[in-house]
């Protein structure tokens, strides 16, 4: 069992805009790739435990293509320990990168931490993902901002529809909840920077919406420290509430903190 299991639904966000990365506890690699508006051509695997990728001889490093990426999403990469990898357009692109750029992929593997710019123009990375037990601590550089925010409100989503009712409203087909738009996702920013956690567990549900209750936590490194934390929320109000309207089937970001 993973040691996150039982709070897997929450999500904790730490965001550092200016290095263009985020902080998080609770999304995992099948429900980021899920997440992503755009699918990723190959990964290049800095540190992992596949035993079927593709090996590159220039890098020394194994990859996986298109079509052995719902392969290794399908595999127990929580299990792998530390799962690190960067994506990249063509396998050619690789064979350009010179020593000090592998010696910064390596770093990058090693250390979760970035030399120069993580993204890098001969192989046109969109991302780069630093995990150490999967889904417990990830530390992910984004090209794009809008990547993160669609990925965010994707899995935010899927969550609550993964997520039983504790009611039947009718014996009709359980509708499916729609991601959260990018717009609102992005307006919780500034709150990002501090970190802030979103409770898919402590969701109220009525037959007229969803309510997620959303609190300002702080910056957190370690995750324990910040699952302790968690654990005190009850004993004040959140901070700010994602809602949804089930009958316009729309979202809104309900907050005195939201900018």
């Amino acid at each position: 069992m993973n040691k996150h299991e039982d709070t897997r639904e929450l999500i904790y966000v730490h965001m550092n805009q200016p290095e263009k990365f985020t902080l998080t506890y609770g999304i995992e690699f099948t429900e980021f790739l899920k997440g992503l508006p755009v699918k990723l051509s190959n990964l290049l695997l800095l540190r992992h435990n596949f035993a079927d990728g593709h090996f590159n001889m220039h890098t020394m490093l194994e990859y996986v293509d298109l079509e052995m990426i719902p392969k290794i999403s399908d595999e127990d990469v929580y299990g792998y320990g530390d799962f690190c990898w960067i994506d990249f357009e063509e396998e050619d692109n690789l064979d350009q990168l010179n020593g000090q750029e592998l010696a910064e992929l390596l770093y990058l593997g090693h250390v979760k931490d970035h030399l120069r710019s993580p993204f890098f123009g001969k192989i046109n990375n969109q991302i780069v993902y630093l995990a150490h037990d999967d889904g417990w601590y990830n530390k992910t550089y984004y090209r794009s901002w809008n990547d993160f925010y669609f990925m965010l409100g994707t899995t935010i989503s899927e969550k609550l529809n993964n997520k039983k009712e504790k009611f039947n409203f009718s014996l009709r087909k359980k509708k499916i909840i729609p991601p959260v738009p990018i717009e609102i996702i992005e307006s919780f920013t500034s709150n990002m920077k501090e970190g802030i956690a979103f409770s898919i567990e402590l969701s109220v549900r009525n037959r007229l919406q969803i309510e997620i209750p959303i609190w300002i936590m702080g910056d957190f490194y370690d995750m324990d420290a910040m699952l302790e934390e968690y654990e005190l929320l009850n004993d004040r109000p959140p901070d700010g509430k994602l809602v949804y309207d089930r009958k316009s089937e729309e979202w809104q970001a309900l907050s005195r903190y939201v900018s």
